[in-house]
C-alpha cells in the first residue's frame, strides 16, 4: 500500500473534526467506532487524525460509511482502506474519495465489493 503521508496531505485532529461538525469530541469518537469516519494514529505526538477530505461543508461525505463497512468487512485495516480511497485510479477516473465526494458511489462500491471478496 502507498504511504498515507504521500496520498493524504490534509489531516484533522479529533477536536478539529468536532469543531467542523459542531459536535463534542466524544461524538466524533463514536462516529469512528461506528464506521462513519476513519481515523489513524499519526504525528508527533501520536494522535488519532481524520483525513480532511472525509468531510464536506455540511458533514461527513455521503456514502462513506457504507464504503468503509464494505472494505472493513473484506479485511481491510483502516490504513489500507484510506490508502485505497486516496490512490488515483485512471479507470474511475481519479481517486475513489473524489468519486464519493461527487456523489458517485456506484462504481466505487462495486470495486470495493470486488476487493473485499
Amino acid at each position: 500500500m502507498n504511504d498515507l503521508d504521500t496520498l493524504i496531505t490534509d489531516w484533522l485532529t479529533l477536536p478539529d473534526v468536532a469543531q467542523r461538525l459542531d459536535v463534542e469530541v466524544s461524538r466524533v469518537r463514536r462516529l469512528i467506532e461506528e464506521g462513519q469516519l476513519v481515523a489513524v494514529r499519526r504525528g508527533d505526538p501520536v494522535v488519532r487524525m481524520v483525513p480532511a477530505l472525509l468531510l464536506v461543508e455540511d458533514g461527513i461525505i455521503p456514502h462513506l460509511p457504507g464504503t468503509v463497512t464494505i472494505l472493513r468487512d473484506g479485511g481491510f485495516t483502516d490504513d489500507e482502506l484510506l490508502s485505497w480511497l486516496f490512490t488515483p485510479d485512471e479507470t474511475l477516473p481519479g481517486r475513489p474519495i473524489d468519486q464519493l465526494r461527487s456523489g458517485q458511489r456506484g462504481e466505487v462500491r462495486r470495486r470495493a465489493l470486488t476487493l473485499a471478496l
